[in-house]
């Protein structure tokens, strides 16, 4: 493995790391209806747990209201059932074949709860971050041991890797921010 590659996979990872908390705050809930928010409810379909995605249609109704259209005649009272049990404060209503899931106005409190919620995730990401940035110095520095790279091309290449590493971590701080501002807006 050359310093080229160590830097290309870390890179990619962090990337990887960028993406991954984007989907956790994905999930985070705002004053808005996000048909995402459902994810990760799980239905008993037949004796398994499966996400509703795999049972019904998520979609929005408008903005403060999803919509669940079970696929089969059955599963309205499931899938009703598992959303009003899961975490997320819903509490949905049949009409018909179609469940609608209003969003509740947030209060105050709760809206401060889920920026502490936020950090706590940017938080995380920043650690594996920088757990990558350690292990591609790893690398490097046993490539020099190794004697299969100088001195100064460890020096480049750690000052590379920092460089990207402060990248991804500002761009947490970005993601953080801008997610802050949306469940403190009313």
């Amino acid at each position: 493995m050359t310093i080229q590659d160590i830097k290309k996979n870390a890179e990619q990872k962090m990337q990887q790391s960028i993406e991954a908390f984007k989907n956790s705050l994905s999930k985070v809930r705002t004053g808005r209806a996000n048909p995402g928010l459902l994810d990760s409810v799980q239905v008993d379909y037949y004796g398994s747990m499966v996400p509703i995605s795999q049972v019904a249609n998520v979609s929005l109704l408008d903005a403060r209201t999803i919509s669940v259209s079970p696929w089969e005649k059955g599963m309205g009272a499931k899938i009703e059932k598992a959303i009003r049990d899961s975490d997320l404060g819903l509490n949905p209503s049949s009409q018909g074949d179609l469940i609608r899931v209003p969003m509740p106005p947030m209060t105050e409190e709760r809206r401060k709860e889920l920026t502490k919620v936020v950090r706590n995730e940017g938080e995380h990401s920043k650690v594996a971050i920088r757990n990558l940035r350690r292990d591609a110095n790893d690398g490097v520095k046993k490539l020099v041991k190794d004697k299969l790279a100088s001195e100064d091309d460890e020096r480049r290449a750690t000052d590379d890797v920092q460089k990207f590493t402060d990248r991804f971590i500002s761009e947490v701080d970005k993601l953080v921010s801008a997610k802050e501002q949306d469940i403190m807006a009313v």
